[in-house]
């Protein structure tokens, strides 16, 4: 996709799910209000518990949103590419950041203030009722993360990670390394080398240089207990 200029980002802003259906009104108002930001790669985004400056859209690039344990070991809760949103619920509530967010890769996002985001809320009671539609979709997928890490084994988390990345291009590609994958399903990158040569030696998936492939989602879908 060619790099968005302040005149096409309104056409841009319309592809999101949240805003398809705001007036060109609005919708130009908006535009006007996002602030462009480019990061380069393994640059903090924001600190968790900083005051959250509003909502992030990624145009280009992968992010992680992680959190850090006291023994300084991370936890990424997501990775995200283009197309992706994140820091929602603290540019909604007034909060805090909950998390930290990182690049792991050069990124272009924009940042839309929270004070713009709440005006439209106020403006808009569709794109609220979205929002709250969009949001309520976050928290049952992070229950199901929750559920993998404390029922399942890591090659079972494992298979379910890969198969994710059918329908989601964020989980995989530049800056998805075996260590962010170790990191996003609470494992070490030894135990993830592991569980990827038995998900090879079951000739479930198969590696093309750096690149992991499935080769057989259905046996991949039965080792991963779906």
């Amino acid at each position: 996709m060619p790099a968005l200029t302040r005149e096409s980002l309104p056409e841009y802003l319309r592809s999101w799910v949240y805003f398809e259906s705001l007036s060109d009104e609005h919708l130009h108002w908006l535009a006007a209000q996002c602030q462009r930001c480019t990061f380069a790669v393994n640059q903090a985004i924001f600190l968790e518990g900083d005051p959250a400056r509003g909502m992030w859209m990624i145009e280009e690039g992968r992010v992680k949103i992680y959190k850090v344990n006291p023994e300084g070991e991370e936890h990424i809760l997501h990775l995200l590419g283009a197309g992706n949103t994140f820091n929602e619920v603290a540019a909604l509530d007034g909060g805090n950041n909950p998390a930290h967010a990182g690049t792991l890769t050069d990124a272009v996002v924009w940042l839309l203030p929270t004070e713009a985001l709440n005006h439209l809320l106020k403006l808009d009671a569709d794109l609220a009722r979205k929002i709250i539609k969009l949001l309520a979709a976050r928290v049952r997928r992070l229950v199901g993360q929750l559920e993998d890490l404390a029922l399942y084994s890591v090659t079972i988390r494992l298979a379910r990670f890969l198969l994710k990345q059918l329908d989601d291009p964020a989980l995989s590609g530049p800056g998805v390394t075996r260590a962010n994958i170790a990191a996003h399903l609470a494992t070490q990158p030894e135990t993830i080398s592991r569980a990827l040569r038995s998900l090879e030696q079951a000739q479930a998936i198969r590696f093309d240089r750096h690149r992991i492939v499935i080769e057989d989602e259905k046996l991949l879908r039965t080792l991963a207990a779906l």
